[in-house]
């Protein structure tokens, strides 16, 4: 079922045919070559990141009907930025989703990924707890210093209220 949409595709609830657990199956719709290399790089760096507050990878490739698609563990919950939209966080909440996202994305640091779009939107709260927040959504994710840029000079990419001053 289609769980959401967006500029560049659907997200699906489904079932996994081997293993029969629920999925989140992210689908590009169409695209440019650009959009495409930055899809499969999404998921290729995905693929390669192991850690409880990030959202599992669990398979990609290209469906029949020529699509792509990125397979990831089906998240229950909301994402942070709903969450601050009902109500604000108590200093000890805002200190532990912090702290948890922050543990998250050493991981991908050491491994040369520098997110690039950290936002209350790509934090996920699993079942709404603060304690199990993932973050979400490495699209833009930049692969360390010596891997060639997929970003032209003088495009900007990421959230502006939310990047570092220097972008």
């Amino acid at each position: 079922r289609l769980a959401g949409s967006g500029g560049m595709g659907e997200v699906y609830c489904a079932r996994d045919g081997l293993s029969g657990e629920q999925v989140a199956v992210k689908v590009l719709a169409g695209g440019r070559a650009a959009e495409q290399a930055r899809f499969v790089r999404e998921a290729e760096v995905l693929a390669g990141l192991r850690h409880p507050g990030i959202v599992r990878y669990i398979a990609h490739g290209t469906a029949s009907a020529g699509r792509l698609y990125l397979a990831m563990e089906w998240l229950e919950g909301e994402d942070l930025g709903a969450r601050l939209a009902r109500e604000p966080l108590s200093v000890a909440d805002a200190v532990t989703v912090v702290r948890t996202a922050a543990e998250a994305l050493a991981i991908a640091h050491a491994r040369g990924i520098v997110h690039r779009d950290v936002k209350p939107a790509n934090i996920f709260l699993v079942g709404g707890s603060i304690e199990h927040a993932k973050v979400l959504d490495f699209g833009i994710a930049r692969l360390g210093r010596h891997v060639p840029s997929q970003t032209a000079t003088g495009v900007v990419l990421g959230t502006p209220e939310y990047m570092a001053p220097e972008q």
